[in-house]
């Protein structure tokens, strides 16, 4: 009867046991999948100027819901051949993190306005109000993708002008 009673028991810890390990696992995997699966894709059906809200959205909140995840989802719009000139993916970080694009990163507020659009290019006169309630100005480029592959026919920026201040906001 003791042996059995000890059996019992032994067997009991293990299931807590095992509920523990599974409980720590699957609290691992829903953090990990909660971290990584905000960043937007690009797909064809995006639209020029949603490539730039996208951007500035996540930009807008760097550093939510992870770490540079504003940069990180900036990077995942960039055409191939400015990702090609502008990274890898630390460089690109340390490069928005420079007075030339500081401003960008949790920036207050923005304004995107179209000033031309073709069938492959477009290009968007963009205004910031930083975290310091300064203005600048950008001009952002974007292109679609030609070449086959997941990203054909995607919108993709090409360029970032450096920025024009514009004064400071009362």
């Amino acid at each position: 009867m003791k042996k059995e009673k000890n059996f019992l028991m032994m067997l009991r810890q293990q299931q807590i046991n095992y509920k523990c390990l599974f409980n720590i696992i699957l609290f691992f995997f829903l953090i990990c999948k909660t971290s990584f699966a905000d960043v937007t894709k690009p797909n064809s059906k995006i639209e020029a100027n949603q490539v730039i809200k996208i951007q500035l959205s996540a930009l807008m909140k760097n550093d939510t819901p992870y770490k540079d995840f504003g940069i990180i989802q900036t990077w995942e719009f960039a055409h191939p051949n400015n990702q090609r000139v502008t990274g890898p993916l630390e460089r690109f970080k340390n490069m928005m993190k420079t007075p030339s694009y500081s401003m960008l990163i949790n920036h207050k507020g923005h304004e995107i306005n179209e000033v031309y659009k073709s069938n492959e290019l477009a290009t968007f006169e963009v205004m910031v109000l930083d975290k310091d309630k300064k203005y600048y100005k950008f001009k952002w480029q974007v292109e679609k993708y030609k070449l086959d592959g997941p990203l054909k026919n995607c919108w993709l920026t090409t360029a970032v002008s450096q920025p024009m201040p514009m004064g400071s906001s009362i």
